[in-house]
């Protein structure tokens, strides 16, 4: 369980990518103008944490970080322990539908 909530995500995520844009010497015109998103929801981005998942995208691409985001998501099958553990997984097969709402 984390701690972490989903707005205090945001305004991480924000001050993250704020921090990565000065280093860089960027500034928010500059930013917007290259990656396509407005101006004033770059802003709006940068004050409250709050921007669409295009938008979001499209800055981690021009800041070179959307790559880095993309494998931190990736699933990773847990490493098998034992012999037992590896015939085991053979038997699973790989869902395709979840079954929880």
């Amino acid at each position: 369980m984390s701690l972490l909530t989903v707005s205090k995500a945001q305004k991480k995520l924000a001050e993250n990518l704020r921090a990565r844009r000065l280093s860089t010497g960027l500034t928010q015109e500059g930013l917007a103008n290259r990656s396509g998103v407005s101006l004033p929801s770059l802003r709006k981005f940068e004050q409250k944490g709050g921007i669409s998942l295009e938008s979001f995208l499209k800055l981690l691409m021009v800041l070179d970080i959307l790559e880095q985001v993309v494998l931190a998501t990736e699933f990773e099958q847990a490493e098998f322990l034992s012999i037992d553990e590896v015939l085991e997984s053979s038997k699973k097969t790989t869902r395709k539908k979840g079954w929880r709402k």
